[in-house]
Formats: structure tokens, sequence, C-alpha cells
């Protein structure tokens, strides 16, 4: 069973993520694009990463958003269509699954596959497409996964952007006694099989990417992009705690009293607006040599 998201998750850590994100790799991105770019994120979710990195494209463009979850899907064209509006950008719906988005430097267009990223890339038209995208997903899938993807890729020579690899564990400010506990449970969560057909990478994702590309020719850089969450944001900061906690406990059983212990603590520290929190996250991205 592959990992599962919900949309709140997603709306709540938009933000953070559009904030963490290199803007100097979407520009590059940008750059290697053609005129008109047809664009792939895998495990679209509400559509953010389209939100963030259109703007930066900045021209007409095509967008595939490919998720298992159809309820995603379509909260992402409800959810593009309305952040459109509210920029004054005229919106309208061609056919059945197709939105397009009138901007002033052209239009969107978007449309939704559903399908089993654990399949991929072979139910992918990746033949229709001018880069693959995604945000947090290579720290989930495994070393194999990654290397097909690659290849696929590398074959019709296509660029691969991955933003917000977590790197390590979150911090969390003040410091618990039992942070360690947590922190022990979430690196052994984080290696588990997550559905992808092995071992998952987590925070080695950013080095196996570059491996992976890099022994195909492909000119790899990636950049540092960190969740910094402030007290103010006590929903996120609580949410993120929990999700720690949650992930500790599967790894971390013997010790369940402790990592309780120390989620009742957190989640009053979060309520409070006492707690705020730092992620490590890595972006990464990968262009056709020569």
């Amino acid at each position: 069973m592959a990992e599962y998201f919900s949309g709140d998750w997603l709306e709540l850590r938009e933000p953070h993520d559009a904030a963490a994100r290199d803007e100097m790799l979407a520009v590059k991105l940008s750059a290697a694009l053609p005129a008109r770019p047809r664009i792939m994120d895998l495990g679209a979710g509400t559509g953010a990463l389209l939100r963030w990195l259109g703007l930066y494209i900045g021209r007409p463009q095509a967008w595939i958003l490919v998720d298992a979850d159809p309820q995603l899907i379509e909260r992402a064209f409800d959810t593009i269509a309305e952040r459109a509006e509210q920029m004054g950008w005229k919106v309208t719906s061609p056919g059945r699954g197709v939105l397009l988005v009138h901007t002033p430097r052209g239009a969107w267009r978007v449309e939704g596959l559903v399908a089993d990223l654990r399949d991929a890339p072979a139910n992918l038209p990746l033949h229709s497409v001018d880069a693959v995208v995604n945000t947090a997903l290579c720290d989930l899938v495994s070393e194999p996964w990654l290397e097909r993807m690659a290849a696929a890729c590398v074959a019709r020579k296509i660029p691969f952007y991955a933003a917000l690899n977590v790197t390590g564990p979150a911090r969390f400010i003040p410091p618990h006694r039992a942070d360690a506990w947590v922190t022990r449970g979430f690196l052994r969560d984080q290696a588990r099989d997550k559905g992808f057909g092995g071992r998952a990478l987590g925070h080695a994702a950013p080095a196996a990417i570059a491996r992976a590309f890099t022994a195909q020719g492909y000119v790899v850089e990636h950049s540092p992009s960190p969740w910094k969450i402030p007290r103010a944001f006590d929903m996120m900061v609580g949410e993120l705690a929990m999700g720690c906690a949650e992930a500790a406990l599967r790894q971390e059983r013997r010790e369940a009293w402790r990592i309780e212990d120390w989620a009742d603590a957190r989640a009053a520290q979060a309520e409070q607006q006492r707690l705020s929190a730092s992620v490590p996250h890595m972006d990464v991205l990968a262009l056709p040599g020569g």
C-alpha cells in the first residue's frame, strides 16, 4: 500500500512548501523547457506545485497532474480555478477533465491522470511531456523505482525536478526529554517500504537522484529547501508534530509511553503558540547534458 496524504494536510503545507522551494532551480528548469512546455507532475495532490512553478515558467504551458486519488485531482482542479479567479484570471473548461487558466502571459492547460505511481513509469505517457516534476515524492520511493524513472526520462532527454525531499528529522523548539526517541523512530520509519518496491530512500534521495542521472550524462544541481515554521503557525506545527509522533510510534512501540507524552506536550505547546519547528529538505534538478 503506497502512502496516502490528505488534501487538508497538503493544503496546510502549501505556503511552507512555496516559501522553501529554491527559486533559482525553478528558473533554470524554465530556461531548459521549450516555448510551450508540457509538464507531468507526479503525486500532484492538490496542484500546489503547478500554482508555484507555473509562475516561474511564465508562458503558455500544459500540465498533467498524476495522482492515485481521483478525489485529490478533483480538489486540485477546484483549487486551481479558485486561486486563478482570486488573481483575476479567467478559467474555462473546454472539455471533460480539462481546465484552461487564462493568465496574462498565456493559457495554462491542466488535465488529470489517475494512476498508481507504484507502476510508474510504465503506466505514464512520458512520450508526450517535456519535463517530469514532483514534490516530496522521492524520499518515499525505492532506489529501483527511481532508477526506472531516471532511465525513462533519459530515454526521452527530458528534465527531472524533485522538490522538497526530506533529508532529516524535524527539530522542535523548545526541546523535550523524549526528542531523541521520536527522532530515532522517525528515521527508522522514513526508511521503511512505502509501497514502491523496496526500502524507501528517505534522506538519501538527493544522492540517489544524482547517481541515477549523472550516470546517464545528466547535469544535476541541488539546493537546500528547509521548512522554517514559526510559533504563530500553531496548526501547521501541531500537525507536523503529530505526524512525527505517529511515525515514531510505528517503530518504537516499547517506548510508546514516552512518545505519547511527547505528543501531548507538543500539542499543548502548539495550541499555546509556544512551539516552532524546522525540517531539512533538498530540491534537485536533473537536466540533460550537452
